[in-house]
């Protein structure tokens, strides 16, 4: 396992005050989420606004920033309750800035997100929803344990044309010790 890869090269916590520009950069910069994360120019305080109301962690969804050793803030990591009951099923999301993609921290954020809600949640399934096109994405919730499940043809408008979303899953029963 190279040092990249190991799940304490980076962190969750809670995000702060001092985190709002790293908050407002992903509402006005389209490359910070990524191709396939941005949604398009909207309101530049929106996740400032939601950070304000709640520090963006409620009962019903959640967002945590994701941040190195040294405390930086290189992405965000996010979950909602679903299912029925309520609770049974949370969809989680991840995004890393564009400096630091490709060097295993998207996938060790993502382990401890599935860890964390499985050991403090009544959680039995955990999903992701990517683009289709997002290989990425894919690569690192298959290094987590999750199985690709469905494609939901032309769900998304992105980029002027209607693309497919896979659905992936990993139950509760499927967790593996140790998974990267």
């Amino acid at each position: 396992m190279t040092p990249a890869n190991r799940q304490d090269t980076v962190r969750l916590r809670a995000f702060t005050e001092g985190d709002l520009s790293f908050l407002d950069r992903l509402c006005t910069d389209p490359d910070a989420l990524g191709e396939f994360e941005w949604p398009g120019f909207g309101d530049p305080r929106a996740r400032r606004k939601r950070w304000e109301s709640d520090g963006y962690i409620s009962a019903e969804s959640a967002a945590v920033a994701i941040v190195r050793a040294d405390d930086t803030v290189i992405g965000i990591a996010s979950w909602k309750r679903g299912g029925f009951p309520l609770g049974v099923t949370y969809e989680i999301g991840a995004a890393v800035l564009p400096e630091h993609r490709g060097q295993g921290v998207g996938t060790a954020a993502q382990k401890q997100l599935v860890d964390y809600l499985l050991d403090h949640t009544t959680a039995n399934r955990i999903e992701a929803l990517t683009n289709g096109g997002n290989f990425g994405e894919q690569k690192v919730l298959e290094r987590v344990g999750f199985r690709k499940e469905a494609v939901m043809r032309g769900r998304s408008f992105q980029h002027g044309e209607y693309v497919d979303v896979l659905v992936y899953g990993l139950l509760r029963s499927e967790r593996r010790p140790g998974t990267p």
